[in-house]
């Protein structure tokens, strides 16, 4: 008798707030979006409380009129360009946080299997994976350019498909509450970041099985 083979197992990164910190991009860009329209510009912490929703979704839950449709429409185009614009500038950078490369070397050495879902554009993610050398470490890539927004379930189902995996051996790693959420619709293990953009009770209050506080404790937890 053949001996039984360990299931195949996927973990899944958010991108902004999970690998790497692009907060001062977007609370930059999201500035420039407002004002160029003519609008009072969302404080910080607001742009950083809907961080990880489709860009649509997020731009609207900081519009004061939210029914406003042809100046939700000129935001989105505003953030864009002005993102595209930053990406082009010799001091443009989105920074991996601490440990990420050693955390995904070691899952990948292990055999274990690793998506992305995310916010982003798959332009956008491809840019931040393109640099930091991340191509060869990413079997799935889910973005809103194929999927409804987090929490939909859909961006983890898709993963699984690709993957070949089941919620029971899947994991989806994220800062946000949305992320957990995710998690939990799709029916897989939610582990939550506390050096994101939402705290800890948040994550908690939203579904985490687990937290970690940095990324060496990321391993272990999948029990490699």
């Amino acid at each position: 008798m053949s001996p039984v083979s360990d299931p195949l197992k996927l973990v899944v990164f958010d991108c902004d707030g999970t690998l790497v910190d692009s907060q001062y991009n977007i609370i930059s860009c999201m500035t420039e979006a407002f004002e160029d329209n003519q609008q009072k510009a969302p404080v910080d912490d607001a742009v950083r409380s809907i961080i990880g929703l489709n860009l649509d979704q997020a731009i609207q839950e900081l519009m004061e009129d939210k029914a406003d449709y042809d100046l939700l429409d000129r935001l989105v185009e505003g953030y864009k360009k002005a993102f595209q614009r930053q990406r082009l500038l010799p001091d443009h950078h989105e920074p991996l946080f601490p440990g990420t490369l050693e955390a995904i070397s070691a899952l990948d050495e292990a055999g274990i299997l690793m998506g992305v879902a995310t916010g982003k554009s798959l332009r956008g993610l491809k840019a931040v994976i393109e640099l930091h050398n991340l191509e060869r470490f990413f079997i799935s890539l889910q973005t809103p350019d194929t999927n409804p927004g987090k929490p939909h379930p859909q961006m983890l189902e898709q993963a699984m498909k690709d993957g070949g995996t089941t919620p029971e051996n899947t994991y989806m790693i994220g800062d946000t509450s949305f992320d957990m959420m995710l998690a939990k619709n799709a029916g897989c293990h939610a582990v939550g970041v506390s050096w994101g953009y939402h705290d800890d009770e948040m994550l908690k209050g939203s579904g985490a099985d687990h937290l970690i506080h940095r990324y060496e404790d990321l391993p272990p937890l999948i029990q490699i």
